[in-house]
């Protein structure tokens, strides 16, 4: 039909790690032709990794096997897609530059999204290990700039299924649950499917183009003591708050080992400093929820709904 064929193709880096299978599904559900560039799968992959391949392919997907250092496979493949969304997770941040000379060389990418999809790295300046991990973001940000490749910059702020299981531990039977910083600082928590979904509308938008969105609706705007006394009304049970201080955690951030040190300054920077919420947004700033009025993104009420029901499993994010 001439309406899927005018849709861009899309290429996913990283396509089968945690976000980066919430990014592939929601692709091909809005009918784009999907590519996904993964490392090749051997006799020590895990069985997990075997699995997402079958499903991908069950529902049309191409994977291309391959390293991030194969730089002629790489162009050959660019050229023949549109758009470009990396999910690499964190070991791989700055083998981005690879991807982005690629990108040059080829000359045809419409639009690249680099593995962003958190707090707005240019507007934060969090504690040392935080702010080292941001500053492979910021390089890879320089990059795409300085090589004039057409771009768009997405700030997701905090996934909400996977802070929710690290924050609440809905998965496990426990009485008490950690609070960061006093807990009245406020966050923002995205369902990684509706990041994943928006995230596809902005690719062939032209009002996006060059620009860093954010995505910040009202409804997922929450702190932790409110996200906690939500949970416990929801399964009518009340747990002890362990309090953490800012000064604890700033304290931890020196003395941890890295790289345990960076999900510890995290938590400082989004929980108990509430960062993604510490900067207004004004009139040149482009926000998700408004750019697209009838997005429906899911509420942090809505969200909490579903671990009631589906509960989305637990996942630990790579920083080595």
């Amino acid at each position: 039909m001439e309406g899927e064929n005018t849709k861009p193709k899309i290429l996913i880096f990283g396509g089968t790690g945690y976000f980066g299978k919430y990014m592939v599904k929601a692709s091909v559900s809005s009918g784009h032709k999907t590519f996904v560039y993964a490392r090749p799968v051997t006799q020590n992959s895990r069985p997990s990794k075997l699995q997402i391949h079958k499903e991908f392919q069950g529902i049309g997907v191409t994977i291309i096997e391959g390293e991030l250092d194969e730089h002629e496979k790489i162009v050959s493949i660019l050229k023949e897609v549109d758009v470009v969304i990396s999910t690499v997770a964190y070991p791989q941040f700055l083998d981005q530059l690879k991807i982005v000379h690629a990108v040059k060389v080829a000359g045809n990418i419409k639009r690249f999204l680099p593995s962003e999809f958190g707090c707005e790295e240019d507007r934060v300046r969090p504690l040392p290990p935080f702010e080292a991990y941001l500053e492979k973001k910021r390089i890879v940000r320089r990059a795409i700039e300085a090589a004039k490749i057409p771009y768009t910059f997405v700030s997701a702020n905090l996934y909400g299924a996977y802070f929710v299981n690290v924050f609440l531990r809905p998965s496990e039977s426990y009485d008490d649950v950690v609070v960061y910083g006093s807990g009245e600082a406020k966050a923002v928590f995205n369902y990684e499917e509706d990041i994943a979904k928006c995230t596809i509308k902005v690719i062939n938008d032209p009002r996006t183009c060059n620009r860093i969105v954010i995505y910040r609706p009202q409804t997922n705007i929450i702190s932790q003591l409110e996200l906690i006394s939500l949970w416990e009304q929801k399964i009518g049970r009340s747990f002890k708050r362990i309090q953490v201080s800012e000064e604890e955690l700033v304290k931890l951030s020196q003395t941890l080992p890295p790289p345990e040190d960076i999900p510890i300054s995290i938590m400082h920077s989004l929980l108990a400093k509430g960062d993604s919420m510490n900067f207004e947004l004004g009139d040149a700033d482009i926000e998700a929820s408004k750019l697209y009025p009838d997005f429906k993104f899911t509420t942090i009420d809505q969200l909490l709904d579903i671990f009631l029901i589906d509960p989305p499993k637990p996942a630990r994010t790579a920083f080595e």
